[in-house]
């Protein structure tokens, strides 16, 4: 039903930024969209929420120094990453979720981008 596909993952240093992208197939103004990430030996995580009206919500590890926003007429989803710390190497993945009964079914996932972040 919808494609996703993010951008911007790779490897950098303690305290610097990425940006990460997540564009999408088709029309993602009716959908709630999150970001998800996964470490090695850790279970699957919510990192970040922003629902079909723009309201917002963070994991406690990563208040302050993420941000999530969402830009419709280019059918993508951002998140901003600074103060990168170890603890958030991961892979990232974006999720869509049909916020309105005609898109229910709709539980897309994108194919993940790796953050690496170390010394």
């Amino acid at each position: 039903q919808v494609q996703l596909v993010e951008s911007g993952g790779g490897s950098v240093q303690p305290g610097e930024s990425l940006r990460l992208s997540c564009t999408a197939s088709r029309s993602i103004r009716v959908f709630d969209m999150a970001w998800y990430r996964q470490a090695p030996g850790k279970e699957r995580e919510l990192v970040a929420a922003i629902d079909s009206g723009g309201s917002t919500n963070y994991a406690d590890s990563v208040k302050g120094r993420f941000t999530i926003s969402r830009d419709n007429a280019k059918r993508t989803v951002y998140l901003q990453m600074s103060s990168l710390k170890p603890e958030d190497t991961a892979v990232y993945r974006c999720n869509a979720r049909g916020a309105v009964v005609i898109e229910s079914t709709i539980d897309a996932w994108g194919q993940g981008t790796l953050v690496t972040v170390s010394s």
